[in-house]
């Protein structure tokens, strides 16, 4: 079977300006808040990325019009939803197509929804969107592979206090967009807080909804009768903003980061600076002001926001290889989020795992080698290895990494990277 790579022969010196775009986490939930009232809406600073592709040919098959009016906009017509089956087809591609369902009871008390697919970065079932649903009022029945929600002929939803056993991000999204128009007033405590969140919440507050405790773990919603389409301009990618900043260290500061919100990175460069990493920040561009060569390991826990994002843990990973001495990280959101380990070891490096703990130990530098993405965030890390390695690497299945990262090899070459798609048999 031939699958997409990128061929890379690393060890040339990378310099320039890498633009951070939309965030796509934040992106994925307000297209998918459209759903919830009929109108005309236009979403800004979209990233141009295969994710948002998908979303909208299911947007699209709900019965949505979508409209590209450039490269990062969009018109979202919505004159009512003509089908409220969300299918398997369409769902299997990404998980965040579940969010759908609570849109559509918002939006009409009904949604068939097929159970997700997405990366292969264990288990992450939608039991804890279930709960939510059905202490808004919503029966629901799950049959042959699809979950079927309703609620009575005639009776709306009602607010009630939800607690959610962990801060589940898409449970929280799911829950917010289905209590906008429930009756009454929603608490969700323990609400996951990460700030594309905040994105969703202020978007739904510029249509009339009545969310308070945005950026907290405590949301309350008071449900309105009605919404009002907006315009709106999505956040930028803190996710991608991590992983250019990463890349910046590794190439000692001559590679410079426009439109990173530090706000949102606190912990993450927070890590970094107990690494010996120092870097200020003019005109909105990020600039690394140390060496690589300078640095020393650290340890780092992932956790919910505002923790260490688990979304960086692999290129920091990548990083923690060419730094002296010792790193540790402990992966505590996802079970299987060391499938890069392996990956980076034929590169050369000294990785051991033991559950969920992983010890790297520092190297000189990567060995060129064909790798294979298991994930999105997998893939940035064997590519920025690649970039480092002196001859030539290639990195397999990098559809993933088109799932989260806007041209990315375009945007490599103009730094100077000798970087190319090709097709490689697996």
């Amino acid at each position: 079977m031939a699958v997409e790579a990128f061929k890379i022969k690393g060890g040339k010196k990378l310099k320039g300006i890498l633009e951070v775009e939309g965030a796509k986490n934040a992106a994925l939930p307000i297209f998918i808040a459209t759903l919830i009232e009929r109108g005309e809406y236009v979403l800004k600073n979209v990233p141009d990325l295969m994710d948002i592709r998908t979303l909208i040919k299911l947007l699209e098959s709900l019965g949505l019009s979508i409209e590209k009016l450039d490269k990062n906009s969009y018109k979202i017509i919505n004159n009512g939803l003509k089908s409220l089956e969300a299918s398997y087809e369409l769902v299997k591609k990404m998980r965040a197509s579940f969010l759908v369902m609570g849109p559509m009871l918002a939006h009409c008390g009904r949604a068939r929804v097929s159970l997700p697919g997405g990366c292969a970065i264990g288990a992450r079932p939608v039991d804890l969107h279930l709960k939510g649903f059905e202490a808004l009022g919503v029966e629901i029945t799950i049959d042959h592979g699809y979950v079927e929600g309703k609620v009575s002929e005639g009776i709306k939803l009602k607010g009630n206090k939800i607690i959610l056993d962990f801060p589940s991000v898409g449970a929280t999204e799911n829950i917010i967009m289905a209590a906008v128009k429930a009756e009454g007033v929603t608490i969700i405590e323990n609400a996951a807080r990460e700030p594309e969140i905040d994105d969703l919440c202020n978007f739904l507050n510029k249509m009339g909804a009545k969310i308070k405790g945005i950026g907290g773990g405590r949301l309350e919603i008071t449900g309105v009768e009605k919404l009002f389409p907006c315009e709106y301009s999505i956040m930028t990618d803190r996710i991608v903003a991590g992983t250019f900043i990463i890349a910046a260290v590794m190439f000692d500061g001559n590679i410079k980061v426009k439109d990173v919100n530090t706000k949102d990175l606190e912990s993450f460069l927070m890590k970094l600076s107990e690494m010996g990493v120092t870097y200020e920040i003019k005109d909105g561009i990020f600039e690394v002001t140390s060496k690589l060569k300078d640095l020393k390991g650290v340890k780092v826990t992932t956790m919910p926001h505002p923790g260490f994002p688990t979304d960086l843990q692999s290129p920091m990973m990548t990083l923690m290889c060419l730094v002296k001495g010792s790193s540790e990280i402990k992966e505590t959101i996802f079970e299987n989020r060391f499938m890069h380990v392996p990956e980076l070891n034929r590169m050369g490096c000294d990785i051991s795992t033991e559950g969920n703990m992983a010890v790297i130990n520092g190297i000189e530098n990567f060995s060129s080698a064909k790798v294979m993405a298991s994930d999105l965030r997998a893939g940035a890390s064997l590519i920025l290895a690649a970039l480092k390695a002196e001859g030539e690497s290639v990195v397999n299945r990098i559809y993933h990494v088109d799932r989260g990262y806007e041209k990315l090899e375009l945007r490599l070459k103009e730094l100077g990277a000798d970087i190319e798609r090709i097709k490689e048999e697996v």
